[in-house]
Formats: C-alpha cells, structure tokens, sequence
C-alpha cells in the first residue's frame, strides 16, 4: 500500500489518498488532476479513487424570518400610501416658472356651487347690455355695484353743484357778497363748495336753511325743480337696483345640498342611477321640480362634431316624480332603459367616458315668494 502526498502553498486542488491494493501487491496510483479550487468532490466507488471536478456553486439559500404582525401591517400601509407619496412628490416638483407639474385638473362645465365656467368673448355688440341697464347692474358683482352706486350719486351732486356756481357766478352773486343791498339767486352761496352743498341739500331733501333760493331768481327755480325729479329718479334706480340684489335668492341655494356621489344600482329590478337631495332650512321649497342634463361631445352621421350637446336625462318627468315635497330629504333615480343615454355604456365605458351630469332644481322660496334655481 503506498500512499503519495502532494503538498501546496495554500489550498490543494487534488489530493492522493491510500486506496486497497488489487491482486499481489499490486499498487494503483491515484490520478491526480489540477480542478478549479471548489472545494468538491466526487466519490468513484468502482476505481477507488478520488477525482475532483469542476461544478458552479449552489445559489445561497434564503433564509425565511418570520415577520410580526406589526411588520406586516406596516408594509399595507406604505403600499397603500404610495399614490399620496407619488402626488406629493409631483407637487414638489416645480417647473422653470414655479407652477406645480401635476396631472392637469379636467375643467367642469358647471361647478358644484352651480357656477358655469363659460367665458363670452369676441362680443362686437356690446352696446346691447346698455339696452337693459336695470340687469347689467343687478349681475354686476358687489364691488362693481358700489362703485356704480356712490359714483351716481356724486356725479349728479357735482353736475348740479357746478351749475349752481356758474348761476352765480354770471348773475354776479359773488362779486357782491358783502353787499346787502344785493339780492342773490341762493343766499349764502360764496363759492364753489357752498354751492356743492346746497345741491346735495336740495337731492336729498335735507334742508338746513341756511342756504335758500330766492325768488328773484327764475332760472334757479327751474334748475331746482330739475334737481328734484332728476334726484327722485336716481333714487328709485339705485334703491331698486339694490334691493334686487340684496334680494336675490341666491343664498338660498347655499342649503338645498345635493349628494357628493351618484351611484347606479337595482331597484326593483331595475338598473337605476340615483343621487340624493335634502333642504337645510324648516322654510319649504314650494314647487319644487327637478331636471337633469348630460352634457358630452358628440359626432352626428353626417361627421358634425357637437363639443357641448345637451340630452335629457328622465328623473321621472312622465310619471311626474320630477315634483317634489321636499320636506325631508329625497333619492332622486333615473331609470336606466333603452331609451337612457347610458344604455349603451359598460362599465368600463363609463370609467372612460369624458362626460358631466347637470342637475336643476327650481322652486318657489315659502318665506319670501321668489323662484330660486339650483344647479
């Protein structure tokens, strides 16, 4: 038996080992072959020897940890988080002007408090709002009502004011002031701010005394009976012109409120879209009556694109549950057959579709008899 030693550096790549001997004393060398320093070893039973062969490594095998409860409820809610992070970090992300590069908002048609996002632009014809003066004041907005209504007011007590000063001024009132003698047009009137306040005096039907026309002064008269009427006029169109504002039942619609979401669901076997309406106040809407209008693009036979094309929705307009009591609050349902514009849509269709649903109630306010609409 002989045994053979290969000594290395460092690590060995193949080594000899004592094998049995085969017949009389016959000694078997060991073949001894350089390998790649794996470290592995093939056993062949039938040789007796050892060879090394060259094999890839194992890939490492996981180690399984097991996780707590917590740890677990921690990822779902970084899962679920994870839109919010993304939106969080697009509104950080600003471009070369500051604004904020997000997914673009769709613009409405109609808002939620009922405004409508219309624009009316390239109007030639602008002279037609002065044909009806009395609505273009009351749809002005509130600052531009106040200006209007104090500057029709100075405007007509300076306009008369300066025509009082010129009376006395050519009548040569002012050049005898002090002359007692001299009988003026208005007593009292020695310049242009004494005469601005005797025509303020004379408008608003205040009257002091101080300052009094004469009757020596024909054009005077005339001028104050003018003053008068002209007064009494811009009175009553400016009171009227606020009231109307003041009185418009627009804040009554801040309380009839309409559900955030629509939802279609069954209903005595029937696919319906409902939505719900309720009044705030103990004051009833009297009257009340609901339509409904889906607004999206369209495309006829012939190829006419139709951007904004208006189709009614029935809300109960043959059977006459388009009229409410609206006492408390109601579920408004549309019922969805052939003859409803959604007929035609899946439900994926409608997850796509680009379209806006406008809902109207009009009525009769109880407590002050005004039609208020809500859209």
């Amino acid at each position: 038996m002989a045994l053979e030693n290969s000594v290395f550096p460092s690590r060995p790549d193949s080594l000899s080992l004592p094998v049995e001997e085969k017949g009389d004393g016959e000694e078997v060398e060991v073949a001894t072959e350089a390998t790649a320093s794996t470290g592995l070893f093939n056993l062949s039973e039938e040789l007796g020897t050892v060879v090394t062969t060259e094999t890839a490594p194992s890939p490492p095998t996981p180690i399984k940890v097991k996780r707590s409860f917590q740890s677990k409820l921690a990822e779902r809610e970084d899962k679920a988080n994870e839109p919010r992070k993304k939106l969080r970090v697009a509104e950080k992300e600003r471009g070369r002007f500051g604004w904020v590069r997000t997914r673009r908002k769709r613009q409405r048609y109609v808002e939620k408090n009922g405004r409508c996002n219309v624009q009316h632009g390239n109007m030639r014809e602008t002279y037609r709002y002065l044909t009806d003066i009395f609505t273009t004041l009351v749809d002005l907005n509130w600052r531009c009502s106040l200006f209007v209504f104090v500057m029709a007011y100075a405007v007509t007590w300076l306009f008369f004011g300066a025509i009082w000063y010129l009376i006395a001024y050519c009548r040569g009132d002012l050049d005898h002031l002090e002359d007692e003698t001299w009988t003026p047009c208005v007593n009292n009137v020695n310049g242009f701010i004494s005469a601005f306040l005797f025509s303020i005096e004379t408008e608003t039907t205040i009257g002091y005394g101080h300052r009094v026309i004469t009757d020596q002064c024909p054009v005077g008269t005339m001028l104050l009976l003018l003053q008068a009427i002209l007064g009494s006029m811009v009175n009553a169109f400016m009171v009227g012109c606020m009231f109307v504002k003041i009185s418009q039942p627009n804040k009554r619609a801040e309380t009839l409120v309409f559900s955030k979401h629509a939802v279609i669901s069954l209903r005595d076997d029937k696919l319906c879209l409902m939505f719900r309406v309720g009044d705030l106040r103990s004051s009833h809407i009297v009257g009340a009556n609901m339509r409904a209008k889906l607004i999206k693009s369209k495309q006829t036979q012939e190829g006419e694109f139709i951007p904004l094309d208006q189709t009614d929705i029935s809300v109960g307009f043959e059977t006459g549950d388009d009229r409410l009591f609206l006492v408390s609050p109601l579920v408004i349902s549309h019922e969805i057959d052939v003859h409803s514009p959604f007929w035609d849509m899946s439900q994926s269709q409608l997850e796509k579709e680009d379209f806006e649903i406008v809902v109207i109630l009009e009525g009769m306010v109880e407590a002050t008899g005004e039609d208020v609409v809500v859209e």
